[in-house]
């Protein structure tokens, strides 16, 4: 099927917010990145803030459906998968378009706590966060909250470091860290 104008809309605006930010991102030059007009875009947006929210829900969905499934074919046990995250972190870091986390972006850009950007962005790293807790708790784990949050630390800084320093290395370095953990907390 084929999508409806909002919905190119929302993906299109997701590219250009993800190679150029949000506050670099003018209503104009959405206009002309999308080949959207400004009518047809305000009918569906009333504000950017609008647009980006749409845009961010879309990101969670997308990446979460990836990310979980393409861990889930590398690992079939929890811990596996815990590990495997990594894996998966990696394969991103590889792409040509990787530019970082659409969510730590937005959180930095709009820091305020009780701002709707950034609230979907924390929003978006609970869910995460939730999901390694779930498997460090069917893994086995000790204190499985514990170990989600560490796991989730590593992730977090392999995806930052990734960006500075244009490596896929670093999934590598925090993928060895989480394994100390793992045993850690599971032995």
């Amino acid at each position: 099927m084929r999508p409806n104008k909002r919905d190119e809309l929302v993906r299109k605006s997701l590219q250009v917010f993800y190679r150029d930010g949000f506050h670099a991102t003018g209503m104009d030059k959405l206009v002309v990145e999308t080949g959207v007009s400004k009518t047809s875009m305000y009918k569906h947006f009333r504000t950017k803030e609008e647009l980006i929210l749409a845009a961010l829900r879309l990101r969670d969905e997308t990446f979460r459906e990836d990310f979980l499934s393409r861990i889930q074919e590398l690992a079939d046990t929890p811990a596996g998968q815990l590990l495997a995250s990594f894996d998966v972190l990696r394969e991103w870091f590889q792409q040509e378009e990787y530019r970082g986390c659409l969510f730590i972006k937005a959180g930095a850009e709009y820091q305020e706590g009780d701002h709707p950007i950034h609230k979907q962005s924390a929003e978006h790293k609970q869910i995460m966060l939730d999901y390694l807790t779930d498997l460090a708790r069917r893994a086995g784990a000790r204190d499985p909250e514990h170990l989600a949050c560490r796991i989730q630390l590593l992730q977090e800084g392999a995806i930052v470091t990734a960006v500075f320093l244009k490596s896929c290395e670093p999934a590598q370095e925090a993928r060895a860290v989480a394994q100390v953990l793992l045993d850690s907390a599971l032995a």
